[in-house]
């Protein structure tokens, strides 16, 4: 579904598609399976799936990307 369009981003890291919301679950973004859809909350794991920092307010797409970026050099030193 989004294949392509992560291909042409050439993001350095993992996108995820989680159709049957077994992500979205597991992490809080819904409550239940039946949800509509998910709230926008984005998780930083480290090599080993451990959550190292979770942004769950105000995560929207005008601002969040540059902080998330901003965040990950800090931890990562990238």
């Amino acid at each position: 579904m989004n294949e392509r369009w992560i291909e042409d981003q050439q993001y350095e890291f993992e996108i995820w598609t989680d159709d049957e919301k077994t992500l979205a679950l597991h992490y809080g973004a819904i409550s239940r399976p039946s949800a509509a859809f998910p709230k926008r909350i984005t998780k930083i794991l480290d090599a080993e799936g451990t959550l190292i920092l979770e942004y769950v307010e105000g995560v929207g797409p005008a601002t969040h990307p540059q902080e998330v970026l901003e965040d990950c050099r800090l931890l990562f030193g990238r």
